[in-house]
């Protein structure tokens, strides 16, 4: 199974050689806020709001001080605005009065802060800290590693665990973002393009 896992990653490099988070951000707070409101919502939809809302809260402690009726008018067009408000108010609050102000790299640090579950924790802990086996569930990565015999299931959780005992600990964060490019372009929920899929040879459900 890391063999295969191996070749996957290898096939993905190749079909995408720059393993980006497709969310747009400078500090490292802006990506907890721009994931947090990612959450059944595109990243499209969260790029396109988020240079308003981080123009007109430039800094964590305006974030902290906001009144949440009115970060709810900024982000209202990402759906779930009011609980998302809410949660982005209170994290940067927990921020500033608990962490130093600085996003903290420890998985059981990011838990406690509201709307960040592990799936946030992950890619927070990838993205900012390069930390190994950073593992990020989302939907691309529990469908696709499912097509493809790398994991069993659709809980999150127990997905990740799968993942993190095949997968090089280096090479965990990139692999999840590169699962979601390809899950967007050619491995899709309904009608993936199977005829034009580079790792279609590896693919247990799907394969010509």
């Amino acid at each position: 199974m890391k063999e295969k896992a191996l070749e996957i990653i290898e096939g993905l490099k190749a079909q995408y050689p720059e393993a980006l988070c497709a969310l747009q951000y400078e500090k490292d707070y802006e990506l907890l806020i721009a994931v947090r409101l990612s959450a059944q919502c595109t990243d499209a939809r969260v790029n396109l709001v988020t240079p308003a809302l981080f123009d007109r809260y430039p800094t964590l402690q305006s974030f902290a001080d906001a009144e949440i009726t009115d970060v709810e008018k900024y982000i209202h067009s990402c759906g779930f605005y009011r609980q998302k408000a809410k949660d982005i108010v209170g994290a940067c609050q927990m921020l500033i009065e608990e962490y130093d102000g600085k996003v903290p790299d420890q998985m059981d640090q990011l838990l406690k802060l509201p709307g960040v579950g592990r799936k946030t924790a992950n890619l927070l802990l990838g993205d900012l800290y390069k930390t190994p086996s950073s593992v990020v569930c989302d939907t691309h990565c529990i469908r696709i590693c499912g097509r493809l015999g790398l994991s069993k299931g659709k809980e999150p959780e127990k997905v990740e665990m799968q993942l993190r005992k095949i997968l090089p600990p280096e090479e965990s964060s990139d692999f999840c973002h590169r699962i979601v490019l390809f899950g967007r372009d050619i491995c899709t929920a309904r009608n993936p393009k199977c005829a034009s899929c580079p790792l279609s040879h590896l693919c247990n459900q799907w394969n010509l």
